[in-house]
């Protein structure tokens, strides 16, 4: 089996990026002074669950891209230790997920590294899901390894589905009219390769994932635990529902 099949040693990337340059025009009352990523779920801003999660993992660096408001986010990560913040400035231009990770790439090193949305949470199982990444991300066979929540009950999530996952962990798109399992829980580690002959400008990150999966090199991994997308303020307080009844 290809992929997650083998047996290997894991290595947790020391890099990471933290999407966090949007405009989270959803994210209403909030978005007109406080940016997205700085909104409280629980009393913590998003930003810092992200953070938190990468230093647990054992993430030195993590390369943070601002636009919106900017100067709020860039205050309040200017203080944090670990893992070290690098800011990846796109006040001039908003790049979009994918230009946004190819103009941090010289910042990330030549190595795989974490990718996180800043509006994703999840309540981890008995091994933490970044962990599990780095366990079952194979450079040989894979451009990208992506957190997978279910479409059905993940918190703030009502759509459709991203993915059918396959036996062996290879991912196919969903069609135009499909309902599918599993959605892009915002975290996975991806391979500096998937960006080779990327565009130079402005571009989504699921042209390159779509693309690593014709060449059959797109990988899943069904997270362990309670996933959250936190893009609206009605999830806001879904979220904080589900964080008190975790603890």
């Amino acid at each position: 089996m290809a992929g997650l099949g083998r047996s290997r040693v894991s290595r947790v990337p020391q890099c990471a990026i933290v999407l966090a340059a949007g405009l989270g025009t959803r994210m209403r009352p909030y978005n007109g002074a406080i940016p997205k990523p700085l909104v409280e779920v629980g009393g913590k801003p998003l930003i810092d669950y992200s953070l938190d999660r990468l230093a647990d993992a054992g993430v030195e660096r993590a390369v943070v891209n601002v636009h919106y408001l900017a100067d709020a986010i860039e205050r309040h990560l200017s203080s944090r230790q670990s893992p070290r913040i690098v800011i990846s400035d796109e006040r001039g231009t908003l790049l979009g997920t994918g230009g946004g990770i190819a103009k941090a790439l010289p910042r990330l090193g030549d190595g795989p590294f974490f990718l996180v949305n800043s509006d994703t949470l999840w309540l981890d199982g008995i091994k933490p899901n970044l962990v599990r990444l780095a366990d079952g991300f194979d450079a040989d066979d894979m451009d990208a390894l992506l957190l997978l929540a279910p479409s059905a009950g993940s918190i703030g999530y009502a759509g459709s589905g991203d993915y059918t996952m396959l036996p062996d962990g290879r991912l196919q798109r969903r069609g135009a009219r499909e309902v599918v399992p599993f959605v892009y829980a915002g975290a996975s580690i991806l391979s500096p390769a998937l960006f080779a002959g990327a565009p130079s400008n402005v571009f989504p990150l699921t042209l390159l994932f779509d693309r690593a999966g014709k060449r059959g090199r797109l990988f899943g991994l069904r997270l362990e635990g309670v996933w959250m997308h936190v893009g609206t303020p009605e999830a806001v307080a879904e979220a904080e529902a589900a964080l008190a009844g975790s603890v």
